[in-house]
């Protein structure tokens, strides 16, 4: 006999546990499975983001910049220290604390929201008849059924071809988030998000850091300009980033990792750490989903097939966030997640990829919405371009952080903003008025019109919106 339901959700990250509350919101009756387990053995919803992603790696990157501030930094505020140390040990449990927070919230808000949650693996079974019949394995095992399925179940690391994560010296995201002690020497393979991060947080506590990157170009996906200005602080900070690399064999033992590779010139070099963390992108997870049960359709890369609105070839089954195609961000899969649980009501869900921020929390942080100027050249699109230094604002002063700066790109005809990018202290927060912005079709004039506080990092934006009609004001 099957527990029926309106809307089943597999997987409970930042896609899946939001779609559930979203239709709870909406009348239907929701159950969400998900498997991920605490170091008790107990549920710990969330997903990746909320276990091994972007909230773990946040609480390091904090304490990590915490202990780089008193060391380096506090002197200039007349604050004197010494002895500064710092306890890998509880800095991992302030994470593992940050990490289970996160966790019981999401929990609450199944109560709170009526949401049934099967702690289990969910898999696919049949579809007869209009109703999908998803099993769930493990200590809750039963059959549920539904009219609507969604799918939201992530995005595993991806390893290097012949080179598996062992997690001890040979390293995923997992595995780099619970390093027990400060690396002498830490080599990274990618120079994406994930191995800036990591690099930043051990190097700041004393690593040796070295990212090897396959690509010629230094954050290929990022303005040119604002990736320039990043990798200026970023060697300046002893980040060492070497591009171009060709990355051959690689050996582990007891004393660590070796890693042969070719550099840009066409030299062998070989590279010798005491951990390497391997950050070179994400692949779909559907592995145990039973997919052929249901003749659902996957693509070469693995990810289900979806259109426009998350639609698979199945009718009544969904998928959002990694699993499917753009880009594996959590907030992209949670807006995901909520336009398919409007879209089961019958309303109009809402996703606009061209206004999705991305955010790399680094120090500086990085962040940018819609086209860079290399894709508006290639595009052959007319443009205006201003920029402003954080150098000439007054609280980036104040704060003691003026690296960076923001940019706007606007249409040179109808002053329609482009694209929006930052280098700088607290851009992750900035950012989101440029998305407003640009999600309302803002001019640049409209945003160098706005009164912004004073003094405040975000008159770098108002400022930068000016200097696309050149006419800043403090520069």
């Amino acid at each position: 006999m099957n527990t029926e339901f309106d809307v089943v959700v597999i997987g409970a990250g930042p896609g899946g546990y939001i779609a559930a509350i979203r239709a709870a919101q909406l009348g239907f009756k929701v159950a969400c499975i998900d498997e991920w387990k605490n170091a008790k053995g107990g549920p710990a919803p969330g997903g990746t983001c909320t276990n091994v992603g972007c909230i773990p790696s946040k609480a390091l990157l904090q304490s990590s910049e915490h202990f780089d501030h008193a060391l380096h930094h506090f002197a200039d505020h007349g604050i004197s220290t010494t002895g500064v140390a710092m306890d890998v040990t509880q800095m991992l449990a302030r994470k593992d604390a940050v990490v289970q927070q996160n966790n019981d919230g999401i929990l609450y808000l199944f109560k709170k929201n009526k949401v049934t949650f099967f702690h289990g693996r969910g898999a696919l079974a049949a579809s007869q008849n209009g109703l999908h019949t998803v099993e769930v394995s493990g200590a809750e095992a039963q059959s549920l059924a539904a009219k609507h399925v969604i799918i939201a179940t992530g995005s595993n690391a991806r390893p290097l071809a012949g080179t598996p994560f062992d997690e001890v010296n040979i390293l995923s995201n997992d595995g780099a988030l619970r390093i027990g002690a400060v690396p002498k020497r830490l080599a990274l393979i990618g120079s994406g998000v994930i191995g800036l991060e990591m690099g930043s947080v051990w190097r700041r506590l004393g690593a040796q850091v070295t990212i090897l990157e396959g690509l010629p170009t230094f954050l290929g996906a990022v303005d040119q300009q604002i990736a320039k200005e990043a990798k200026k602080a970023f060697d300046k900070q002893g980040l060492y980033i070497e591009l171009g690399v060709q990355v051959g064999e690689i050996k582990s033992g007891k004393k660590g990792v070796s890693i042969a590779y070719t550099n840009a010139k066409g030299e062998a070099q070989t590279l010798d750490a005491d951990k390497l963390i391997v950050s070179i992108g994400r692949v779909p997870n559907t592995t145990g989903l039973n997919s052929q049960a249901v003749g659902l359709a996957l693509d070469e890369r693995g990810a289900i097939v979806v259109d426009a609105d998350c639609k698979t070839n199945v009718p009544g089954i969904w998928a959002v966030g990694d699993v499917v195609r753009g880009p594996m961000l959590a907030h992209k899969a949670e807006e995901e997640g909520v336009a398919v649980a409007e879209r089961i009501a019958g309303q109009h869900g809402h996703v606009n990829f061209n206004t999705i921020p991305w955010v790399i929390y680094t120090s500086p942080e990085i962040a940018w919405v819609g086209r860079t100027e290399q894709q508006l050249k290639a595009d052959g699109v007319a443009y205006k371009a201003g920029t402003f230094p954080f150098l000439a604002n007054g609280r980036a002063r104040a704060l003691g952080d003026t690296t960076g700066m923001v940019k706007f790109l606007a249409d040179a005809t109808t002053d329609e903003i482009l694209g929006v990018h930052m280098v700088g202290p607290q851009v992750s927060e900035l950012i989101a008025e440029a998305v407003v912005a640009m999600e309302f079709k803002a001019s640049a004039e409209d945003i160098a019109r706005i009164c912004h506080a004073h003094p405040s990092l975000s008159e770098a934006t108002k400022e930068a919106a000016l200097a696309v009609d050149k006419r800043t004001l403090n520069f």
